[in-house]
């Protein structure tokens, strides 16, 4: 097993000269290289923060308000239909090539949305820049699955829980001032100087070995796979709003989804080079890994869209401040990952951290769930500050430990098909927590203000700022309750999911971490491939 996988990275067998002088290389080399990789995650994760604050200004020069949603759609759509492919063909063809063409159509994508005329062309433009961010996030995780053993794994995951937490307070702040101060063009345009030092970092110091891969692309495959997701991230988008959950049209694009991923399946168990290889899910603990990052995209995701509006809505924070507020919960994710991954790295153990990040997960979104017109920001940051450290516990483990059930070659799906089903996760979590919300919001509304009520929020369960200031008094109380109510059932509905991280966890076998102590000749101490710094 070792001379396999020696081989299949393009190394020497473990006692040669080459492998014994690696480790010696590794630690200055890596943590080079993860300075690049972080930028080109950066570049993943603020996109969609920063846009989305300047939003609104580019409604007011483009118009076409009513193609809104699909500016985020588009993007949407093609990050999740790319996401499976980029990890296949970086195990198919090199993974340095992948990531840096994924960077390419990223910023070329960027360029043409920065000079966008119309909606439509946004639109487009965005479809074609959610193609390669779909290959920047499994890009740095596989890169790094590559390049750092999983037992060494844990000490980077501090680096990859700030860059996540930065991106998540620092994108609407960057956001709105980009956009007061020099147009909304720069949200796409800030991308290029990002791109390019991460382009040229990364080309002058990732070296990994080299592939060639006669073998067909899986064409029919990718074609199913990207027909059974697109129709389940649209039934999640426009279920609810553009259209009720029992339309017709809904009901076509279950259908047609059902029909393509079964379809993808048994192409997958024919397929020469199946795009994803379905025996990867042999493995119960990454069966249990790919479970654990649904459910958790499913309330992270729920949890950072609402809080903002309770607290907005409910305790009177403005929109830069309401980002500020999230702090509690951003930061004890940080540490908690960091203390998570030295653990980890230091005794080789880690199934205590999806148990314990699923009890304070489903804990901390009880607790958010009690959360009224009264709660101070203080009690709701304490709360804020428990699905933190949850969250901290889960988010870096799970990718660690799903690239730890597969062979060296299956590493880029592994880490597609992870990233994919948090993607997943969160386009559920959005849909499902948004309908009981808006659902709770307008029942509320009507209760306690009547036919005003309902005509409030006849078009929209969430008002911006200024449409909550134009309110009168007893309206705008009236609404302070409804979204306490709102808020109430979608954390209740998050705390009830997230128990099944807890029921997951319990299964998880602790196999040993590759890379780490083991006996001479265990198939585990193959060595991984490493970069050198030029």
């Amino acid at each position: 097993m070792a001379d396999t996988q020696a081989a299949e990275t393009g190394q020497e067998k473990p006692g040669a000269p080459a492998a014994a002088e690696a480790p010696q290389k590794e630690p200055k080399s890596v943590r080079v290289v993860m300075l690049a990789l972080m930028v080109a995650m950066m570049l993943a994760m603020l996109d969609n923060m920063i846009v989305g604050t300047a939003m609104p200004t580019i409604v007011g020069e483009l118009g076409g308000l009513e193609h809104l949603s699909w500016v985020v759609t588009a993007y949407t759509l093609a990050t999740a239909a790319a996401t499976p492919l980029w990890g296949k063909l970086g195990d198919m063809y090199g993974r340095k090539g992948a990531f840096m063409t994924s960077i390419v159509i990223f910023l070329v994508g960027s360029a043409l949305s920065g000079m966008a005329q119309d909606m439509g062309q946004l639109i487009g433009f965005r479809a074609i820049q959610g193609l390669g961010a779909g290959g920047l996030m499994v890009g740095v995780m596989a890169i790094i699955g590559d390049l750092v053993p999983p037992r060494e794994r844990g000490k980077y995951q501090g680096m990859m829980a700030g860059v996540m937490a930065l991106a998540m307070i620092g994108g609407p702040l960057v956001g709105g001032t980009i956009t007061d101060n020099w147009g909304w063009r720069w949200a796409f345009y800030i991308n290029l100087p990002l791109g390019v030092v991460a382009l040229a970092a990364v080309s002058a110091v990732l070296h990994l070995p080299k592939k060639r891969n006669k073998t067909r692309i899986d064409y029919l495959g990718a074609g199913l796979l990207t027909l059974g997701i697109t129709s389940i991230v649209l039934v999640t988008t426009w279920g609810g709003s553009q259209y009720a959950w029992t339309s017709a049209r809904i009901m076509e694009l279950i259908a047609i989804g059902v029909v393509a991923l079964i379809g993808f399946v048994f192409w997958q168990t024919k397929a020469a080079e199946p795009v994803l290889p379905l025996h990867i899910f042999r493995s119960l603990n990454f069966t249990l890994m790919s479970v654990i990052g649904f459910i958790v995209g499913f309330v992270m995701f729920g949890a950072t869209l609402f809080l903002p509006l309770y607290q907005q809505s409910v305790q009177g924070a403005s929109a830069t401040n309401s980002g500020l507020l999230l702090l509690p919960m951003l930061g004890a994710m940080l540490v908690t990952s960091m203390v998570a991954g030295r653990v980890t790295t230091n005794t080789g153990r880690y199934k205590v951290f999806p148990l314990v990040g699923g009890v304070l997960l489903a804990v901390g979104l009880y607790l958010l769930s009690t959360m009224d017109t009264d709660t101070t920001r203080f009690i709701s940051g304490v709360y804020m500050a428990v699905v933190g450290l949850g969250m901290g516990c889960l988010m870096q483990i799970t990718m660690l430990v799903a690239q730890n059930s597969v062979e060296m070659k299956d590493m880029g799906v592994a880490s597609s098909s992870t990233t994919l089903f948090r993607t997943l996760g969160s386009s559920f979590g959005v849909a499902i927590m948004g309908a009981i919300f808006n659902d709770r919001v307008k029942g509320v509304m009507s209760e306690r203000a009547g036919s005003l009520g309902s005509k409030i929020t006849e078009q929209s369960a969430q008002l911006d700022a200024k449409s909550l200031a134009k309110l009168p008094a007893a309206a705008r109380e009236a609404y302070q309750h409804a979204v306490s109510a709102g808020t109430h059932s979608a954390f209740l509905l998050g705390a009830v999911i997230a128990v099944a991280v807890v029921v997951a966890a319990v299964f998880v076998k602790e196999v040993p971490l590759r890379g780490g102590p083991q006996k001479t000749g265990s198939d585990e101490a193959a060595p991984l491939p490493v970069v050198e710094a030029v």
